[in-house]
């Protein structure tokens, strides 16, 4: 089924930004990007979906490993004793040793919570993950696992963050790879008015998330 995700702002990152702009999926592939009106009339009959904001490629996250195997990720259930943000150093080893049940848990969630940043790619070294409980939780997911090529030296900030953003880096810089006819269907959608702004508030402010053409992620 064709679905049409329209925006205030397509900022296709390798072409130009289209003003009222929208992005044709026809499974888990793009089969067009331009202004809505023009891609609404090539598909007739097709299923729109609205947004606020930007419509941007989904992001990549540079430091998965870190974010899943050294941080929790408590469950909702353990959100009075524990809160509901992820646990690391001190906080995390206050934890004692985790059965492979509850780390098993907390990489799933953590996975999750990277799909509310609107991630839909992860890097490892050689794109392949060792650990086979993150390797489990990824595949499962469906993001794209590419290389470490490129990645940042050092980090902005004393451990990895959920925010792709939080590098520093422009849109170009920590997308995967740009909107193209024939790519995948990976976006994202952030509740800005423009690159701007989304580069000052950050993935925080993700209204959704497009795997392989599944949204996968809507803020409620």
């Amino acid at each position: 089924m064709l679905t049409i995700h329209a925006a205030p702002l397509v900022l296709p990152a390798g072409a130009d930004p289209v003003v009222d702009g929208a992005v044709v999926v026809d499974g888990d592939r793009i089969t067009a990007v331009g202004p809505y009106d023009e891609v609404a009339e090539d598909a007739p009959g097709a299923r729109v979906r609205r947004w606020p904001g930007v419509l941007t490629p989904g992001l990549r996250q540079w430091h998965p490993l870190w974010l899943l195997r050294r941080c929790y990720h408590p469950d909702p259930r353990e959100a009075d004793e524990l809160g509901q943000q992820p646990l690391w150093g001190e906080r995390l080893a206050a934890l004692g040793d985790l059965t492979e049940t509850r780390w098993s848990g907390s990489v799933r969630r953590g996975v999750q919570r990277m799909l509310r940043y609107g991630t839909t790619a992860v890097a490892s070294p050689g794109a392949r993950f060792r650990d086979p409980l993150v390797a489990t939780a990824v595949a499962r997911s469906g993001l794209t696992v590419v290389g470490t090529t490129g990645a940042p030296g050092t980090l902005l900030g004393e451990r990895p963050d959920l925010d792709p953003f939080a590098e520093g880096y422009d849109l170009p810089g920590t997308i995967h790879g740009p909107l193209t006819v024939g790519g995948r269907a990976d976006l994202a959608v952030f509740d800005v008015p423009d690159e701007a702004a989304l580069r000052e508030r950050g993935a925080a402010t993700c209204v959704a998330t497009v795997l392989a053409g599944r949204l996968v992620y809507r803020a409620r």
